[in-house]
């Protein structure tokens, strides 16, 4: 699973808030925040809790050709 890069960093900058931050709310380490941001492929669960700290669905940050690939093989 990935998230959108450019939506985890605008979400960021609209929260004021480093990777840092979104490590410690997340229970996430720093570098898996990071590695994230770089557009790397993450554990659902892992991805749950970045989208939870950031108080949002899932859905919103997942890139969007995953979601579409997804729905294909249904």
């Amino acid at each position: 699973m990935r998230i959108d890069r450019a939506i985890l960093a605008y979400e960021l900058a609209k929260r004021g808030m480093r990777q840092k931050r979104l490590s410690e709310l997340s229970g996430v380490s720093r570098s898996t925040v990071s590695a994230i941001a770089c557009g790397k492929t993450i554990a659902p669960d892992t991805a749950n809790k970045i989208a939870d700290a950031l108080d949002m669905p899932l859905s919103e940050l997942v890139e969007q050709v995953q979601l579409r690939d997804a729905h294909a093989r249904r």
